[in-house]
């Protein structure tokens, strides 16, 4: 059963926990802490306090070593903090182990706590099955702790979905739920594959993106509908698909789940029937947030899941989104201290991009329309271009 957080349950306090190690810099674990942070806002926790600490690889047995355990342990117990987070995944003997440290205080991965978003977010019947299937393919090796949470009802972050009266610890019976899940899912993959089928003769693009760069903000504008659209992450986990017209021009566009740094592979399993039309689609539209100051690194996220998904070498278009909240600092004459992402003027940025980008470009505001009609033209050539090539015995209205 899934149950929502409603504005009257109490935010939750959290710590965050990260490890810096030789294949995460300091710099890119804060950054990593950042949208962690961001997560548990978004999943109603206040991240009251960072932990991070310099090893090898994670601890194998805490995560961290005992020592900044013990520190975590006492700072949770002084401040009366209910929630700890830690920034990758938790092996189910890692996650005992810190739970048997902590008694009362619930203990959560990355991966568990982006489930928790799904399962709060999830809309329809096949999101809702989706997140559910994710669910239970997290819980079957960690049955035995999921079980002394649900007994002791805790509710809140990380307890929505699959929580039973009962005992469940039998993993036959979890399997038997997968399984029927699974069913349930092809079922739904048919139906939307039906549905596709009787789309034919128009180009399809879909809209693809790292999560929060504006993607649902720029389909209600190319659509003139309002898809729902909020700065948080993960706003829309349901696909949306809509017929816009661009000049003479029909074609259809579909909104799709925002992609993020280390995404639980339970999840890119059990959306995949939201996936499938990333993998149908005649081209993409690549949303990227060039205000954010990791941009690069995201672009470089999606393309690594799109490769994973078989639909890398798409026809592409690259939509850099929030031009109106890009900032930089101009560099003293002065200064040889290598150039940054901080020093670059858009200017400078557009050049780049434009010169090494093998897709076309385009620089935008889906809030402000700035750049809006450049936006219309590129589509239209472009998928004209493809509707010719795709269809070419059949005439464009």
């Amino acid at each position: 059963m899934h149950h929502p957080i409603t504005t009257e349950e109490k935010i939750e306090n959290a710590v965050l926990v990260g490890v810096i190690t030789q294949e995460q810099d300091e710099q890119q674990v804060e950054e990593y802490l950042d949208e962690l942070a961001f997560l548990a806002e978004t999943a109603g926790a206040n991240a009251v306090k960072r932990f991070t600490q310099k090893l090898n690889a994670p601890h194998p047995k805490s995560f961290v070593g005992t020592g900044k355990l013990q520190e975590i342990i006492d700072y949770v117990k002084k401040n009366e903090v209910g929630l700890v987070i830690f920034d990758d995944e938790l092996s189910p003997s890692q996650t005992r182990n810190i739970e048997n440290s902590f008694k009362e205080v619930k203990v959560l991965d990355r991966s568990n706590l982006i489930l928790d978003i799904f399962a709060k977010r999830a809309r329809t019947a096949a999101a809702k099955t989706q997140v559910e299937l994710a669910q239970y393919e997290y819980l079957l090796p960690r049955l035995t702790r999921m079980w002394t949470h649900l007994s002791r009802q805790k509710g809140g972050i990380g307890m929505r979905g699959p929580g039973e009266t009962e005992i469940e610890t039998d993993r036959r019976i979890i399997r038997d739920k997968i399984a029927l899940l699974k069913s349930k899912l092809a079922k739904i993959d048919k139906q939307k594959e039906t549905q596709r089928k009787g789309r034919q003769q128009m180009i399809r693009a879909a809209l693809v993106g790292y999560t929060n760069v504006g993607k649902s903000t720029l389909m209600n504008l190319l659509s003139k509908s309002e898809v729902f659209a909020e700065n948080k992450l993960f706003a829309t986990l349901d696909t949306t698909v809509r017929k816009i017209v661009v000049g003479n021009l029909p074609f259809l566009l579909s909104d799709t789940v925002g992609f993020i740094r280390k995404l639980p592979h339970h999840l890119v399993d059990s959306f995949k029937s939201t996936l499938d039309e990333v993998r149908e689609a005649d081209i993409l539209l690549h949303v990227v947030d060039i205000s954010h100051p990791n941009f690069e690194e995201q672009i470089q996220t999606v393309n690594e899941t799109l490769a994973e998904m078989g639909a890398k070498d798409k026809p592409t278009i690259m939509i850099f989104n929030k031009v109106d909240a890009y900032t930089y600092t101009k560099k003293e004459e002065d200064d040889l201290t290598p150039e940054t992402r901080e020093n670059r003027s858009l200017d400078d940025l557009k050049k780049s991009w434009m010169a090494k980008e093998n897709y076309p470009c385009i620089f935008i505001s889906a809030q402000k329309r700035i750049n809006y009609e450049e936006l219309r033209d590129l589509l239209y050539e472009q998928i004209k271009g493809l509707h010719l090539k795709i269809y070419p015995h059949r005439l464009l209205y």
